[in-house]
């Protein structure tokens, strides 16, 4: 047997530009070597080979640049062990990689949770678990008005220094940053993100039309969770809502569980965004795939219930959402096809992220990301950097 080669086969692939109806991937050295039809397949006795089970699909796998946390554990925990589960349950929803996001708390949280990914990063970001890309760091440079389920108490304007400081901390993890550009310091704080390579996501913010038309010429390209904690769209002031759909060179994030949008909305969004201009995300917390019960977000207590996840007085707070369920819906909400999905899912997060070369997609060359669903498009078989990291029972 060639040394950590595999080659599955029988089974739709999704390439980059087609859908191959009876096709293979070979990986080796937890890269994708090749993929097409069968009958191209590689004949060398000396590979391990996987027949899948009739019906079966081969796609790339998801990448959240939106996730909090998952099976008991946040990014804010602070600990390696958070971390960890984290990324070993994310396979499960076909999710191979993802941005560990912040919340809005005080410096030394802020600052606990960014040295935790520094030092995760260099020590156990291995094959056979989802790749932790980086932080987002949701807060706390936002608006007070738009907080939703950030904590108020720490919410600060926009902070060179210390952001600064925070990146040194992280070991220049941090990839992704929502902020209001309408705060003090906000179109500043913008062009030192841009000038840094960071990408700048408009958040939790109030932003009239014409502020974000500043702060995307100051170099935003994202928008946080469109709809949710935002300005929304009126005949007469578009807001950041009009604003993210209408510019594009805004990439703008959906929760599409259908209920921190309905689905009308989700359909609104990706008709007028067309599908490279949506990133499906989950926004997901600590409470994802655990019972219903009472749950931490950012010190505050969050009831979850019939697919919803509250705070006292009734804000949503974060998902239950998982990835794959974000896929379905979507294709639900909108009337599109899997392919339409997966560039939401996995393309265009890549794309933003700047690493399309080496994830997003099924490609000679590429990370062996992949995931495997069956005929009703669950998640059956998850490899992340070649190694299997999920494998339903």
């Amino acid at each position: 047997m060639k040394t950590d080669s595999l080659l599955l086969y029988n089974a739709q692939v999704y390439l980059e530009e087609q859908v191959i109806d009876d096709g293979f991937v070979y990986i080796q050295d937890g890269a994708i070597v090749s993929a097409g039809p069968i009958a191209l397949m590689p004949k060398d006795d000396a590979i391990k080979k996987t027949e899948l089970e009739q019906g079966s699909k081969i796609i790339p796998g998801f990448i959240d640049v939106h996730i909090h946390g998952a099976a008991g554990a946040d990014t804010m925990d602070g600990t390696k062990d958070a971390l960890e589960t984290i990324a070993t349950q994310l396979p499960a929803e076909g999710t191979t990689s993802f941005l560990a996001t912040t919340i809005t708390q005080g410096k030394d949280r802020i600052n606990q949770a960014l040295k935790n990914v520094a030092k995760y990063l260099q020590t156990d970001n291995l094959p056979g678990k989802a790749e932790i890309l980086g932080v987002h760091l949701e807060g706390p440079f936002i608006n007070p008005s738009k907080k939703g389920a950030q904590p108020e108490n720490h919410i600060i304007n926009p902070d060179l220094k210390l952001f600064d400081e925070w990146q040194k901390e992280s070991g220049d993890s941090i990839r992704l940053v929502t902020s209001a550009p309408e705060q003090q310091n906000g179109i500043s704080f913008i062009k030192h993100l841009t000038e840094k390579g960071i990408i700048s996501s408009i958040g939790h913010s109030d932003a009239t039309f014409e502020q974000v038309k500043d702060a995307v010429a100051a170099g935003s390209t994202h928008v946080t969770h469109l709809f949710n904690g935002m300005r929304g769209l009126h005949h007469r002031e578009p807001g950041l809502a009009g604003a993210a759909i209408l510019m594009e060179k805004l990439k703008a994030e959906i929760i599409a569980d259908g209920v921190h949008v309905s689905p009308e909305m989700v359909k609104l969004a990706v008709k007028a965004k067309g599908t490279d201009g949506v990133i499906l995300i989950t926004d997901s917390m600590r409470a994802k795939c655990l019972k219903n019960g009472h749950y931490d977000l950012g010190g505050q207590d969050v009831t979850v219930a019939d697919g919803k996840a509250l705070l006292s007085d009734g804000t949503l707070a974060g998902s239950i959402l998982k990835m794959i369920d974000s896929v379905s819906n979507i294709i639900e909400f909108t009337g599109l096809e899997l392919e339409d999905a997966i560039m939401m899912a996995s393309v265009n997060p890549a794309k933003q992220l700047g690493i399309y070369n080496r994830k997003g997609s099924i490609s000679p060359g590429k990370d062996a990301d992949i995931a495997i669903l069956n005929q009703q498009n669950n998640v059956v078989l998850t490899y992340c950097r070649g190694k299997e990291a999920y494998r339903a029972k």
